[in-house]
């Protein structure tokens, strides 16, 4: 029986890769898709995002630790794939391998955290080597960020401090993870990049060119409106092309993420009025070093959920759909970032009931 291709989407945090994903279910010109979602929370945010995209069952819960026997959806929920690759990856793809012949590809989102490599490497694993291969791997990277010097710092500064400073020789994790990300992709899209001027995208793209392998293309896209032909069918094989695409983390046994980065869920069955709460979450960025925030937002005499997703100080809002009849009207929000405090979080958003 032929090797089922998997396709891994891996990118930085708030990049898109939710959003790319979405659209390919919604327009998979007829290909069988199984998604797995990896997420860094404890809420699984980015996989209710998925489920509620119109063409995935409503009404099916994947397990966390092995999948679902009649869903197309998968929810690792309890850290990075890379980091529990062992703990639940292979059961999972044990499941999924059963059904083969009923599946044209599989779809792994990453965590915004995770380093692809290891992941891919479990594609040498006997147990899964002879049942799938990874086709490719799709790196997202958010122009407008880059542009501004967000997440990686201001390009010509971050060069400009590196030559003057000597404290600075040295990457840091979220540095090496990025350039990791993008030294094991096969293709690079460039979101969010309608936010930037010709002049300042150009200078990214040269920027991101360096740091990928010969012949990989950077390809702009808008809100993940991509072509199902351009993100599949790469037949890279690439667990057997690995020592090609160097990692900062090639010549060590096991890696850490940074112990630091924490990820803190909170849950209030309030609702808020969307700018205001924005506002105080941009004042909470500035406190706090977070990262990512991203969730659900219930709204005074709104019948529909919001969904919030925030990177740095921007913020981006849209109604996904109406709340369900059994649904408790919650708001739920993620934070990711480094040593941040669950209790002034929460002091924070609560003077915003209303």
């Amino acid at each position: 029986m032929h090797k089922i291709p998997v396709t891994v989407v891996t990118g930085f945090l708030g990049a898109g890769k939710t959003t790319l994903i979405r659209h390919l279910l919604q327009n998979n010109e007829g290909r069988r898709i199984a998604v797995l979602v990896n997420e860094f929370g404890e809420v699984g945010i980015d996989g209710d995002l998925l489920r509620s995209c119109q063409v995935c069952p409503e009404d099916e819960e994947a397990s966390n630790e092995t999948a679902n026997e009649t869903s197309n959806i998968v929810e690792l929920t309890n850290g990075c794939l890379c980091c529990t690759v062992q703990e639940e990856f292979l059961p999972t793809m044990q499941e999924l391998l059963k059904r083969r012949d009923q599946l044209d590809c599989i779809l792994i989102e990453t965590s915004g955290l995770a380093l692809p490599k290891p992941l891919v490497q479990a594609f040498r694993w006997p147990e899964i080597r002879t049942g799938a291969t990874v086709d490719g791997v799709i790196t997202v990277v958010d122009c407008e960020a880059l542009a501004k010097g967000q997440m990686v710092g201001d390009l010509e500064a971050l060069l400009a401090q590196r030559e003057a400073d000597d404290t600075l020789e040295h990457e840091t994790p979220i540095e090496e993870l990025f350039e990791d990300q993008l030294a094991c992709a096969d293709l690079v899209l460039l979101t969010k990049a309608d936010r930037v001027d010709a002049a300042n995208q150009e200078k990214v793209q040269t920027w991101l060119q360096q740091k990928l392998s010969p012949g990989v293309k950077i390809v702009p896209c808008h809100q993940g409106q991509v072509s199902a032909n351009l993100l599949l069918g790469f037949n890279a094989a690439v667990e057997s092309d690995l020592e090609n695409r160097p990692s900062h983390h090639d010549h060590e046994e096991d890696h850490d993420h940074d112990d630091d980065i924490t990820s803190v869920q909170v849950i209030l069955d309030r609702a808020f009025d969307p700018a205001q709460l924005i506002d105080r979450l941009r004042k909470l960025v500035q406190q706090q070093e977070i990262y990512r925030i991203k969730g659900f937002v219930a709204v005074p005499n709104k019948a529909m959920r919001l969904v919030l997703q925030g990177v740095g100080d921007r913020f981006d809002t849209f109604y996904d759909r109406p709340w369900q009849p059994e649904e408790l009207r919650q708001t739920k929000l993620v934070f990711i970032g480094r040593a941040i405090e669950q209790r002034q979080i929460e002091e924070a958003l609560t003077p915003m009931t209303v």
